[in-house]
């Protein structure tokens, strides 16, 4: 006689464990720096703001080094550098394993990027040369799409539409992240001090043949990293570029035979959307906008506009004219799951850009000032009529292959 056992009931799950893994999927992290940003424009425009901008423009760190920094200087350059080492990881792994890795497969997201970043810069730039009191110094500010948050719009609406097409969005995105970065190390050094970036050589050699061999602890790679940010900090270059370097130098698999860029990008990845992230963008998104006149009143600088008209027309103008033309080269063409209107859709998403595009706005017109401000209204307008034009539209289309599947 055999004796049946059931299976053991699954024990609940924690409610603050529930949280911390709803915050680290797409859709979570898209929640949380929504709420960072609203509370940093409201606290910005409040009674109370001078709290807000006494937090930020609060200066710390070690003189002695030069690296007495303001908060919000810590959070852009010092902060942002996690997020970008694990995009440097990403990058990587995307490139060697993921799918960057057969050209045939990424030649199509890959040239949709490009002229999802050069549209917007053409437009921005023509806006403001058309325009009498114009600055087209600020053509890169549109250039970038938001990975964190473009993936969100798509996990909330689209639980029906192609899986291809989040595919396609985020080699999309690892590319536009690439052609930021380069963005900034070529348009943004101040001052080259090449003394000061052939000493980060140095330490950057230490932690590429750490990570080679498998010596990989945090004690031993986390001051050869600081050093290595301090040092190109110093040579001139954004420091953010040293984050991304440091990410390419290590291995997707080691000689041990552990996946060491995976296990980085795991280990790092939610500190990177439930702490630096959020961050960054309270202290890069108060922007201080003097009231619904005020806010008006930035909207009709060609700086602000500008931005809006690139973002909400540049970026899916250029993704989608990018993509059409490129699957006419012979031997390439559209994955046959997706469809013309799902690319247009991605194209507005896409046309969300906030951390790299805050970024680059702060590097532009410099943080703090009225221009800086502006752009900024231009691209948290942009970004969100991009979202709501975006993902209505592929609501829209998610109902469709919903009724039909």
């Amino acid at each position: 006689m055999s004796v049946e056992t059931s299976a053991p009931a699954p024990q609940p799950v924690p409610p603050l464990t529930r949280a911390v893994r709803f915050l680290t999927t797409d859709r979570g992290g898209g929640v949380l720096l929504l709420v960072a940003t609203v509370v940093a424009l409201v606290w910005a425009n409040s009674g109370l703001s001078g709290g807000y901008h006494g937090l930020r423009d609060a200066e710390l760190g070690p003189a002695w080094a030069d690296l007495h920094l303001s908060v919000g200087e810590w959070a852009s350059d010092g902060l942002l550098a996690v997020f970008f080492f694990v995009t440097g990881l990403e990058l990587k792994q995307e490139f060697l394993t993921g799918s960057l890795r057969r050209p045939q497969d990424a030649l199509v997201p890959v040239l949709a990027a490009c002229g999802g970043v050069a549209t917007p810069a053409l437009l921005y730039f023509l806006v403001n040369t058309v325009a009498a009191d114009g600055d087209t110094a600020g053509w890169a500010v549109p250039a970038a799409t938001d990975i964190a948050f473009a993936v969100s719009v798509l996990a909330v609406v689209g639980s029906h539409l192609p899986p291809r097409l989040r595919v396609f969005l985020l080699t999309l995105a690892v590319v536009d992240d690439l052609i930021g970065i380069l963005i900034i190390a070529f348009f943004f050094a101040d001052d080259l001090k090449l003394g000061y970036l052939l000493l980060a050589l140095v330490p950057l050699a230490a932690f590429t043949w750490c990570t080679q061999r498998g010596h990989d602890r945090w004690w031993i790679l986390a001051p050869l990293g600081v050093l290595t940010w301090a040092l190109v900090h110093h040579s001139g270059i954004h420091a953010t570029i040293a984050a991304v370097v440091l990410g390419f130098t290590v291995p997707v698999m080691s000689r041990r035979g552990s996946q060491t860029s995976l296990r980085f990008a795991t280990a790092l990845g939610p500190w990177s959307s439930l702490v630096v992230l959020p961050v960054f963008a309270f202290f890069a998104a108060g922007v201080t906008v003097g009231g619904w006149s005020g806010l008006t009143g930035s909207w009709t600088d060609p700086v602000a506009y500008g931005v809006i008209v690139a973002l909400v027309v540049g970026k899916p103008l250029g993704i989608t004219v990018a993509t059409w033309l490129s699957s006419k080269i012979p031997g390439m063409a559209l994955a046959p799951s997706l469809r013309w209107p799902d690319i247009i859709g991605m194209g507005m998403v896409a046309g969300i850009g906030f951390t790299v595009s805050l970024l680059i706005s702060e590097l532009t017109f410099g943080a703090g000032s009225s221009l800086d401000d502006h752009g900024k209204v231009g691209v948290l307008t942009g970004s969100v009529v991009s979202a709501v034009l975006g993902g209505t539209y592929l609501a829209v289309r998610d109902r469709h292959y919903r009724r039909i599947g």
